[in-house]
């Protein structure tokens, strides 16, 4: 199976959501289904069909989360040493050529992608065309929105 390339905090996030499903979810679950047993004939018990539907949502998100974290590669952007390029794990700051505005993103794995909060998936467009430039580099895009220029005003390892 490919390795799976996460952040220091992508890969904690995981491992916090994989510690709730497991010590909370999971026994949670269990008692629902206790008690949905409780109420007696299980063919028309609209709460045991819901819990066991919970139950089989939660189990596979452990097994998925399990196989992430089993398969991750972790990297630490501040301990990256490539000379201001642009790479997995780096804030880039960047100038749209066409407005003048400026946006900050971080290129992150799959998992940890928020464009909300500036992390970009590294399989999307734009870190696509990022990869590998440097400073002062001009990055073009093909959006949703149509063809952009991005001039990389500064690459950070935090």
């Amino acid at each position: 199976m490919n390795k799976i390339p996460l952040t220091v905090t992508g890969a904690d996030q995981l491992r916090q959501e994989l510690h709730r499903l497991k010590t909370v979810e999971r026994p949670s679950v269990i008692t629902a289904i206790q008690e949905a047993r409780s109420h007696g004939d299980l063919s028309e018990n609209a709460e045991y069909d819901a819990a066991k539907e919970r139950q089989g949502f939660v189990e596979g998100r452990i097994l998925e989360l399990e196989g992430k974290i089993s398969n991750a590669q972790i990297i630490d952007p501040a301990k990256l040493d490539v000379d201001g390029r642009c790479v997995f794990g780096a804030t880039v700051e960047l100038e749209d050529l066409e407005s003048g505005k400026s946006v900050a993103y971080q290129i992150v794995g799959d998992d940890e992608a928020d464009i909300k909060i500036g992390k970009v998936s590294v399989s999307s467009p734009i870190a696509r065309a990022l990869i590998g430039k440097y400073s002062g580099d001009v990055a073009e895009v093909d959006t949703p929105g149509g063809f952009k220029e991005f001039e990389i005003i500064d690459v950070k390892y935090v």
